[in-house]
């Protein structure tokens, strides 16, 4: 194989997140009392959510502060009298639950057995280890690696040494990282010298400032690539 080691972003490239966040969103919702809190609310949360978490890739916030800020100001464009501590509990609890996988995830991860696999990841330790433990997946990956404990996040180049050393890798040339992020997965690979895939299916137009090593619109298409 081209590639001895490929390191998957979780989110959107081999898991549904859009499906995880509905799932905990309803459920928490309904949770306090308010089940169609989710269809009301949703693309509002949604944007605060995105706009939080390109904050944390920046350092600008903390992963502590952003789980409760996004439904302070929810809560706060709507006038709705939540606590969003006990909210953000239920919803982290919620989205644990959320194991939903990208189509042809467990195919590919099957067609790359003779490959060294693992994830890295920003998000929640507790959550992320949920989402990925109660997974078809579980047994994949030789590392997951995740930001909040790695006291790094993407594309910070600490959280690549972190997964380096972990798996005790030393040749860059043979490891490819796979993601949906321009800004976190690709330019995190960029920034640590290795090469990248971005994983592509909506045909979001690029970044003349982010250029991948290669581009794909579908998960099968990264086998070519690596073998």
């Amino acid at each position: 194989m081209k590639y001895e080691c490929v390191l998957f972003d979780a989110d959107d490239t081999l898991f549904d997140y859009g499906m995880a966040e509905s799932h905990a969103l309803y459920h928490a919702f309904a949770h306090f009392g308010l089940p169609t809190g989710a269809e009301d609310y949703a693309s509002s949360y949604k944007a605060i959510n995105h706009s939080l978490w390109k904050d944390f890739e920046q350092g600008r916030i903390t992963s502590a502060a952003l789980r409760v800020e996004r439904f302070n100001r929810l809560f706060a464009a709507h006038s709705l009298e939540l606590k969003p501590e006990e909210f953000s509990e239920a919803y982290l609890r919620f989205l644990g639950e959320g194991t939903f996988l990208i189509q042809g995830a467990i195919e590919l991860c099957g067609e790359l057995a003779g490959c060294r696999l693992a994830i890295i990841t920003n998000g929640i330790k507790d959550v992320q280890q949920s989402r990925i433990k109660g997974s078809p997946l579980s047994e994949v990956f030789e590392a997951i690696i995740i930001s909040e404990e790695t006291g790094y996040q993407k594309p910070e180049t600490g959280i690549f040494d972190y997964a380096f050393e972990r798996l005790k890798i030393t040749d860059k040339s043979k490891v490819l990282i796979v993601g949906d992020s321009l800004t976190s997965d690709i330019q995190g690979g960029i920034n640590y010298g290795i090469d990248t895939c971005w994983f592509n299916p909506l045909e979001k137009p690029g970044d003349p400032d982010v250029l991948p090593t290669y581009e794909i619109r579908s998960l099968d298409e990264l086998l070519e690539i690596v073998r």
